[in-house]
């Protein structure tokens, strides 16, 4: 015969469980200082605007 378990205490820590995980997903996803941000997000703006000047022709109908 197996163990003998307490349905409501495996459901409470099975929703802890998974209340930690998506806080050490959040940690990661925005635990970061606004400094790093505002650096990322320029980063990201520079490489984005280099990308889009090597195009050979652009979307605009009138140019």
């Amino acid at each position: 015969m197996g163990e003998i378990i307490n349905l409501r205490q495996a459901r409470k820590s099975r929703e802890r469980a998974a209340k930690a995980e998506e806080a050490a997903q959040n940690r990661v996803l925005f635990g970061r200082p606004k400094k790093a941000k505002t650096l990322a997000d320029a980063r990201k703006s520079l490489e984005r605007d280099r990308h889009e000047g090597h195009r050979l022709n652009s979307d605009d109908p009138e140019g």
